[in-house]
């Protein structure tokens, strides 16, 4: 039996977790329950130009919510936009971005292809190029097509109205975007259209060209942009702060064990297939210390290398990574730390111990704070006792001692 007879309300519970906005929703679940009510699947659309060759985690947030919706039984397209990526998604610029040429677009579109059916049915999963229609637009159909939205209403944009402020320039090109972006919607008749929350402009567009084509406008789904492994910006191949799915399962796993343990709860919430009663219970025993941040660490690595590669290959990457830890494999050009006065504070005899680094105490207090300061076999600090008293160090310091102050910087107690 087709998993679209499953309730429409519970199908809408279901495909509405984890979004950052449904526009709107009362139209999304009127779909829902006409295509309960007909045994119709509907027609769901996320595209994704290739801007770079590989696919990371950050799209998988996509792509995991289109597996949602086809495993509710209903069609998803994924559209590559080899056409629109050669005029160059404007989206958070603030400048004119640079167009592909045809040659990289086309190399980039080929690993998508293999990449999505780690995740998606290939058996029922439609691969469309945007080219399809495009390249058959005449000059005179573009023209008629760009009538049907106004300069106002593209100086609306946030990201276009700060650069008319501050008269930094605007390219026709850019325009174009948003309008061939809509348009693929009414090309393929779209019901729903997931994208990311940064691309709310450009869907929007779609509903208002579906409905000057005709058509009924579709429903949208926007969808939270994954923090890259730095937690600051999304995440981008070009920031090199990526995960990809591609890349090898030892990559993976030491990718994920290196992010912030703040961040590790966002990447739960995004990429992790946890039950969100099992999430809300996880964080509240990270907070309250009844939970290791660590392990914690180490269970979402093994999820998302089993999910890319094996099961069997998430095992071997976990125990290398214990072994790794276990033989205490600090870099040979370690800081040497003297073994403190009892009085000293742990803000102080690292800012002294590593002045060399010339890091603040301030920075010092903020990794404590975060509990990135390590002891041993990557086992944290006794955070009971620094939380008693932040500035006093514990009775832990002793020779030999190997220290990791935050990712990458290795001590030794002498």
């Amino acid at each position: 039996m087709s998993s679209t007879f499953i309730d429409p309300k519970k199908q809408f519970e279901t495909l509405t977790r984890g979004t950052v906005e449904v526009i709107p929703k009362e139209e999304l679940l009127q779909k829902l329950e006409t295509s309960y009510q007909t045994k119709t699947p509907l027609r769901v659309k996320a595209g994704f130009d290739p801007t770079a060759p590989d696919l990371h985690l950050g799209h998988t947030v996509l792509i995991q919510k289109m597996k949602q919706f086809q495993d509710l039984g209903h069609d998803v397209i994924f559209l590559i936009g080899d056409f629109t990526g050669m005029i160059g998604d404007p989206s958070g610029k603030s400048s004119i971005r640079k167009a592909l040429t045809k040659e990289e677009v086309l190399e980039n579109a080929k690993t998508y292809k293999s990449q999505i059916f780690k995740i998606l049915d290939p058996e029922r999963t439609q691969v469309r190029f945007n080219s399809e229609w495009m390249n058959k637009m005449s000059a005179a159909e573009l023209i008629e097509l760009s009538t049907h939205y106004t300069v106002a209403r593209m100086l609306e944009r946030d990201d276009f109205q700060k650069r008319y402020t501050q008269q930094s320039p605007i390219s026709i090109r850019e325009f174009l975007y948003p309008l061939v972006q809509g348009y693929d919607s009414v090309a393929l008749k779209a019901d729903i259209e997931l994208g990311g929350n940064d691309q709310k402009f450009n869907l929007l567009v779609g509903r208002e060209l579906q409905k000057a084509f005709g058509q009924k406008p579709q429903a949208i789904l926007t969808i939270a942009l994954l923090e890259g492994t730095d937690g600051i910006q999304k995440m981008s191949k070009s920031l090199n702060n990526y995960i990809g799915i591609a890349e090898s399962p030892k990559d993976i796993f030491g990718k994920i064990m290196s992010i912030s343990d703040d961040l590790m709860i966002r990447y739960y919430e995004l990429l992790s297939d946890i039950d969100t009663n099992d999430l809300a219970k996880l964080t509240k025993d990270l907070q309250e210390g009844r939970a290791h941040p660590r392990d914690t660490k180490i269970a979402l690595a093994k999820e998302i290398v089993a999910r890319y590669h094996s099961d069997q290959a998430a095992l071997d990457e976990h125990e290398a990574f214990l072994h790794q830890f276990s033989q205490k494999k600090a870099p040979d050009d370690r800081f040497e730390l003297h073994m403190p006065a009892p009085t000293t504070k742990w803000v102080d005899f690292l800012s002294d111990g590593l002045s060399s680094l010339q890091k603040s105490k301030g920075e010092y207090r903020r990794l404590i704070k975060q509990k990135a300061i390590r002891l041993f076999e990557d086992e944290k600090l006794d955070n009971e006792s620094i939380l008693e008293d932040p500035e006093a160090l514990t009775d832990n310091i002793k020779k030999g001692m190997l220290i990791k102050i935050g990712k990458r910087i290795w001590a030794q107690v002498v």
